[in-house]
């Protein structure tokens, strides 16, 4: 499953149909609605690798956005009737920056599902290895009571310990 989503390069050729489908919606608009989302559909790339995923389109006004799995928050998956129709669906890959909106829209993959899965356990395999890094162990509801017990023992014996002061102010 892994090696199949790393190959993802380019959105599937439906993408251009569902550009054209929207620009036709404003026909009056449709021949400069149409060279902007023709430009976007021939210049989109996407990269999956080990640390994270990446989307670059435009030719004029190049951009890039680059999210390392540690990174994502929440992945979400949006599609509309006819996106659907062409079995498209929109991968919305939410950070914890400011925006309130999605970071990266992954737009143009049939696969969404299992990128969507691909993305969810790369993002839980960055989180887990980062807590077994920290030296952290995890115990289990018995051996955390052992240690709770250990500790209100000593605790006890502590306060045992300590002289008891008596003050002639009844307050205190």
């Amino acid at each position: 499953m892994d090696a199949s989503i790393l190959q993802i390069e380019r959105p599937h050729r439906n993408l251009m149909t569902y550009y054209m489908l929207a620009c036709l919606a404003f026909p009056p608009a449709f021949v400069f609605l149409i060279l902007p989302a023709w430009f976007r559909y021939h210049t989109m790339r996407y990269r999956f690798s080990e640390e994270g995923v990446s989307m670059s389109w435009g030719i004029l006004f190049r951009r890039e956005i680059i999210i390392n799995y540690a990174r994502i928050q929440d992945i979400h998956l949006r599609s509309n009737f006819v996106e659907r129709w062409l079995g498209l669906a929109r991968i919305l890959v939410q950070t914890a920056s400011g925006n309130s909106g999605a970071e990266m829209s992954i737009e143009g993959i049939r696969e969404f599902e299992t990128v969507r899965d691909f993305l969810y356990s790369k993002m839980r395999g960055v989180k887990d290895h980062e807590h077994d890094r920290s030296g952290t162990t995890s115990l289990s509801n018995d051996e955390l009571a052992g240690v709770l017990r250990e500790i209100a023992a000593e605790v006890r014996a502590l306060r045992a310990t300590l002289p008891t002061a008596k003050t002639s102010d009844p307050h205190v």
